[in-house]
């Protein structure tokens, strides 16, 4: 076995862990929607946890006790604000220490030590580092404008759950890229707010491109750091499994409302699901 596999197995240090849970989470969640509708879970709670946006509307009404937890779906924007102030603070530090010596902040330096940060590579990663935080930067402040000036929102709801697990995401996923660099001492118009069946380009393939585009993203990340990085290839599973979710249950939404929805068009991937 090669050297770096050794040591890239060698350990299941905790940003690991925590990445390996949230995608079995995920990979379950999904595998228990994919069951045939008599045997799915029953119970409110956990629908109510893994649907958000226009897949929280339906029959039967949500009890009163899920409605408690709402939060309005336009607070995705709140998610881009932090990793737009976050990850521009981790590519502030990132580039200070590549390119002018500086160390990181010894309450930075420290918990990434505690996450788990790289020990054994190359100083190679830096840079590769320094080109995904700032594509993470770039993808993020290109969301939050899309949220602000593009996207519109109805009066759709998500979970406190989904929103606070939104918020700790970027964070962890600024110091997931950072924790990979060696630490050796270094307006728009509203027309309505009806859904409408899209055609033309990816749509023609999938229901959701969005969420096929944002895979895309971090498997181009992925590729920046090499092909043999396992803990960002486990951020990009549990992307994968989070957006397959999202796309499944979207794709149930439109077929459920659309009578003549295409049945070619798959949920996620093009062809196959």
């Amino acid at each position: 076995m090669a050297p770096w596999a050794e040591a890239e197995l060698s350990a299941l240090d905790p940003l690991r862990a925590v990445w390996l849970t949230l995608t079995a989470a995920f990979l379950l969640t999904l595998l228990l929607q994919l069951l045939p509708p008599g045997l799915l879970p029953g119970c409110a709670i956990f629908q109510d946890l893994i649907r958000y946006g226009k897949t929280k509307c339906g029959e039967p009404p949500r009890p009163a006790a899920c409605r408690a937890f709402d939060v309005p779906k336009r607070y995705f924007s709140h998610f881009y604000i932090i990793s737009v102030l976050w990850n521009g603070f981790l590519l502030w530090c990132l580039t200070q220490s590549l390119f002018l010596g500086a160390p990181f902040p010894s309450w930075l330096h420290g918990l990434l030590r505690i996450l788990g940060a790289a020990q054994f590579q190359g100083g190679e990663l830096a840079l590769s580092a320094f080109l995904v935080l700032v594509f993470l930067w770039l993808h993020s402040l290109r969301r939050l404008f899309e949220c602000l000036y593009v996207s519109v929102f109805s009066n759709v709801m998500i979970h406190v759950v989904q929103y606070c697990f939104g918020l700790v995401y970027y964070v962890l996923v600024g110091l997931t890229v950072l924790s990979q660099v060696p630490m050796d001492g270094r307006n728009g118009v509203i027309i309505h707010c009806n859904h409408r069946i899209p055609f033309g380009d990816w749509f023609e393939y999938v229901s959701s491109p969005n969420y096929l585009a944002e895979l895309m993203i971090y498997v181009s990340m992925a590729v920046t750091f090499g092909f043999h990085n396992l803990t960002w290839w486990l951020v990009v599973t549990n992307v994968f499994f989070n957006q397959a979710l999202s796309a499944f249950l979207s794709h149930q939404f439109y077929k459920s409302k659309f009578v003549s929805y295409p049945k070619r068009r798959k949920a996620f991937l093009p062809f196959l699901f």
